[in-house]
């Protein structure tokens, strides 16, 4: 697998993605776009994330998704943070990997890109990720990086999630 490449997707994007406007989401990212980005969590996520951006632009560097390009410039799935880190330097990180795309490496190399990042951010001392008990997927991929789990929340989108956890410092030497 050629290591994937991340297109930050502001809010122009999101707001196109939002009109159901596929190919103009596409010119302005760069990247041609699939239907996966226009699926109802999707278009949930962007309208959840724009709101995020137009309360305090200071989250855009946290909250704008990434796109995921594999072989051939293929978007195969996005990725990015909840937000800043929180008084306590956590953040909570979240990744979706495109159907048409998944079991071939591409979340592992998501979260990588992600765990780096958030290990080069000073103050960030914590990533967290919430998954359902049901994601068998994401669980296996989790438990690969060393994250472990510390509770339980309920989730008004998804329902019971478990919460894992990680020092970011892990990673430093991956950044």
């Amino acid at each position: 697998m050629k290591e994937p490449s991340f297109v930050e997707l502001d809010g122009a994007v999101m707001t196109a993605l939002l009109d159901r406007d596929l190919a103009g989401a596409s010119a302005v990212a760069g990247v041609a776009l699939t239907d996966f980005f226009l699926t109802d969590g999707a278009l949930w996520l962007w309208r959840y994330r724009l709101g995020q951006i137009a309360g305090d632009p200071a989250r855009a560097r946290w909250c704008g998704r990434l796109a995921v390009c594999g072989e051939g410039g293929a978007v195969v799935g996005h990725g990015g943070f909840h937000g800043p880190p929180d008084d306590a330097g956590m953040v909570e990180l979240g990744y979706a990997v495109d159907p048409a795309f998944r079991r071939r490496g591409y979340a592992r190399a998501t979260l990588t890109e992600l765990l780096r990042r958030a290990a080069a951010e000073p103050g960030v001392t914590t990533v967290r990720a919430s998954v359902r008990p049901d994601n068998v997927a994401s669980l296996a991929t989790l438990a690969g990086f060393g994250f472990t789990a510390t509770g339980e929340l309920w989730d008004e989108e998804d329902g019971m999630e478990t919460l894992y956890e990680v020092p970011a410092s892990r990673f430093l030497s991956a950044s």
